[in-house]
């Protein structure tokens, strides 16, 4: 019970974050286009996000251990309630900066709430290691869920409502405080090792360098997301003009993702046991 009721208190800090990322994903090209930025433009836009998530990538976690796990998450949800707030601007350089902050919420997002819970879970709780997948287990189904309810939502307000393609980003920001809210009044703080930042690099390259298969893991996993990030950008103008609701197609595209994941997780478990090269 102990367990069931902490694991509650994460996902009721964590899930709420995870579907504001999710709103902002739909309709970015059809907000941006709409201010009437050439293509161009609006890949300099995207671009701004991806490299400050790559950028700020390389010292979250010594960030995040230094300033605070818990701080980190309620940083994560105030810059990215910022961010959506900037979609309501014409301007390109308001907007850039919201890509900026989109991308440094979105590294935190994917760092500090996971690094509070695990910590949590081990060092304060001491509970068994073994019941951490069923945590993660947990979050990957919501986040599958959440993804395809973010599309549906999307294209409810934007379409439905006729708010028009920004409505999402203003929808999500409710969410970002309520995560901001209940991290803030439910959660403990925690803290990392205090290690320089060039040390902690400098390990990380060790690493890679000294195990040949963590290093083809890295650049596998590194091509994949760049083709996701190629796909981000183009799946809107291909299928815009052919008249498809944006909305339900990314619901589709998020569910058609779960499935995935859901027949892989079977595949290993199962009757099967389909084992990864």
């Amino acid at each position: 019970p102990a367990f069931r009721r902490f694991q509650k208190e994460f996902l009721l800090g964590y899930l709420p974050a995870l579907a504001a990322d999710w709103l902002q994903g739909p309709l970015l090209f059809q907000l941006l286009q709409s201010r009437g930025f050439l293509r161009s433009q609006i890949a300099a836009l995207y671009s701004c996000g991806f490299a400050s998530n790559v950028v700020f990538g390389l010292i979250s976690s010594v960030f995040v251990d230094r300033l605070g796990r818990k701080k980190s998450c309620l940083l994560s949800s105030g810059l990215c309630s910022v961010s959506c707030l900037l979609q309501l601007s014409q301007d390109f350089l308001a907007l850039a900066a919201g890509r900026v902050l989109a991308g440094l919420g979105t590294s935190l997002l994917f760092s500090a709430f996971e690094s509070w819970y695990v910590h949590e879970h081990l060092e304060r709780h001491d509970f068994p290691a073994e019941w951490i997948s069923n945590t993660f287990s947990c979050v990957a189904l919501w986040n599958g869920g959440l993804a395809v309810a973010a599309g549906l939502v999307a294209e409810l307000v934007a379409e439905g409502l006729v708010l028009g393609p920004v409505a999402p980003f203003l929808v999500a920001v409710p969410f970002l405080v309520l995560s901001g809210i209940f991290a803030g009044k439910i959660w403990d703080e925690n803290y990392g090792k205090n290690r320089p930042c060039g040390k902690a690099c400098g390990e990380g390259l060790r690493g890679l360098m000294s195990n040949p298969r963590a290093l083809l893991l890295g650049l596998v996993q590194a091509l994949v997301e760049s083709i996701l990030f190629i796909f981000a950008f183009l799946w809107t103008p291909v299928l815009e003009p052919h008249g498809i609701p944006l909305g339900i197609a990314f619901s589709g595209f998020t569910a058609a993702s779960t499935t995935g994941s859901a027949l892989f997780r079977r595949g290993i478990t199962g009757k099967l046991q389909l084992q990864p090269l």
